[in-house]
Order: structure tokens, then sequence, then C-alpha cells
């Protein structure tokens, strides 16, 4: 992926992006307090939104690959005092809308499209 259209011709171009330190989206009965009691990060998790431009994929054909938005949840770790991001699954979410009886619900599900991994430029002293 690219942050500009004059990084590559089969790079998809990201148009915005936001992260955020969180506990576990999938499981927040405990608070964040309880991380406070350890030598972890008090957030585990960087939680990871890109989205994408329309990409051209053949004009001849019209060939087209709309805009998407990619999801990753980045475990977050620390030891020694360093922190480090370890690999996670990067995701794009397929949305159902569903017609219930006088009412309407949005499904949604991950769909797991590749793996992320984020190393730094360089080590700071």
């Amino acid at each position: 992926m690219a942050n500009d259209e004059s990084s590559g011709k089969d790079e998809l171009v990201i148009t915005k992006a936001r992260w955020m330190l969180s506990e576990d989206p999938e499981d927040r009965k405990d608070g964040l307090w309880v991380w406070g009691l350890f030598k972890e990060p008090l957030y585990p998790f960087l939680l990871l939104t890109m989205e994408t431009a329309e990409k051209i994929l053949d004009e001849e054909s019209n060939t087209v690959l709309p805009p998407l938005k990619f999801y990753a949840q980045i475990p977050h770790t620390r030891k020694d005092g360093a922190v480090s991001l370890d690999s996670a699954v990067l995701n794009v979410r397929n949305t159902e809308q569903l017609q219930l009886v006088g009412a309407v619900a949005d499904y949604f599900e991950d769909v797991g499209v590749g793996q992320l991994q984020i190393n730094p430029l360089r080590k700071f002293a």
C-alpha cells in the first residue's frame, strides 16, 4: 500500500488511516484498571483502520477495485522497557443488512486478506 499515487502502479492508495490503543474489543469485561497491576502496556492492542481509494485494474474492460476499508488488531507488548508490535491479520469487514420484524440490523464479519507486520525504520537510543 502507498499513501500517494506516485509510489507504484500496483499499490493501493491510502486515503485515510486511524489508529487507537485499546483493550481487547472482544473482551471488555474487566476494564483497563486490571492492566495497571502488571508490567504490560495499559492498552494491549493497537487497533488500525485504513481506507483506500478506488483502483482501476483494467481500463479496457472497465474493471475497478472499489474503495476498501482494512482493519487490524495488533498485539502491543513490553519487554525490558522496549515496546513492540507483533504481526496481525489484516481484515476487510463484510457488512450485511438483515431485515428483521420491525427492525433492521447490520451484521459484520471480518475476512482475513493478509498478514500485517510493522517494523521500525531505525532504532532510537
